[in-house]
């Protein structure tokens, strides 16, 4: 890990304000595209809904052309994984239906510095065992960004949340992983949800990570479909994914991508 600290990029206070105008826009779209949330409405129609939504508030889409080395262009501005659906499912013709989970992934930019958030909601009436999935996930988050103080370690992060999530008989993602955000949609360092604690580089003032805990009732196996995008369980176990984007301080840690009635 030497030297590795070097390559966290710190935030200045000017970085720090455009971050959280993006925070803002990214939290207050995903409260609206939970509440169209419902039986019967298609996965492309809450994209549709997201896209006016960054028009109408002048700001740009940190994922719609996203083209990462070996993969094509990300041809949305929303990510709608739906059931087995991990992440970085491609919004379309599919409805939603009543007891299905839906995850809704979305980023935005605003004068050139991204904020990107994540939440998985019922659509209707849910079974328990889904609920409980979805409050795990969620709690597993949260537990994470409790650790995210000036002192401790990158590894605290993900070895809370792999605690909470094993704890209580799920399964952590391992491909995918959170990361550092500012200028880019994805700065270093990676961040697993797993791991041992006390490990890598000391966290300081200024660092911002997207924190997104990946989980699944089942195998931690995944499959990436033809689209060379969608990524779903082997075995077809239920998937939820919480995210926040979260600004380390001199005291608690403050979660850019939080507004009233946020998860």
């Amino acid at each position: 890990m030497r030297g590795f600290r070097e390559q966290i990029p710190i935030k200045t206070r000017r970085e720090v304000e455009r971050m959280r105008e993006a925070g803002r826009h990214v939290a207050e779209v995903l409260l609206v595209l939970r509440e169209a949330v419902r039986p019967g409405v298609t996965t492309g129609e809450l994209d549709a809904l997201a896209a006016r939504e960054i028009s109408r508030r002048g700001v740009q889409s940190s994922f719609k052309g996203y083209d990462p080395q070996g993969l094509p262009k990300y041809p949305a501005v929303l990510c709608v994984s739906v059931n087995d659906e991990i992440v970085h499912g491609i919004p379309g013709s599919r409805e939603l239906e009543e007891g299905d989970i839906v995850s809704l992934d979305f980023g935005v930019s605003a004068e050139g510095y991204h904020g990107d958030s994540a939440v998985t909601v019922p659509v209707g009436d849910i079974d328990k065992d889904r609920k409980r999935l979805l409050d795990v996930t969620r709690q597993s988050l949260d537990e994470a960004i409790l650790q995210m103080i000036p002192g401790n370690r990158l590894s605290d992060l993900g070895h809370r949340v792999q605690q909470c999530v094993e704890g209580s008989g799920f399964t952590v993602v391992r491909e995918f992983a959170g990361h550092g955000i500012g200028r880019a949609l994805h700065e270093n360092p990676w961040i697993p949800n797993y791991g041992k604690p006390g490990r890598g580089p000391r966290l300081l003032p200024g660092m911002v990570f997207a924190i997104e805990p990946m989980v699944t009732a089942g195998s931690a196996e995944v499959l990436v479909l033809d689209d060379e995008w969608t990524a779903v369980t082997v075995d077809g176990s239920m998937a939820a994914h919480f995210e926040h984007t979260i600004l380390i301080t001199e005291q608690e840690p403050e979660v850019l991508t939080r507004v009233p009635g946020s998860h």
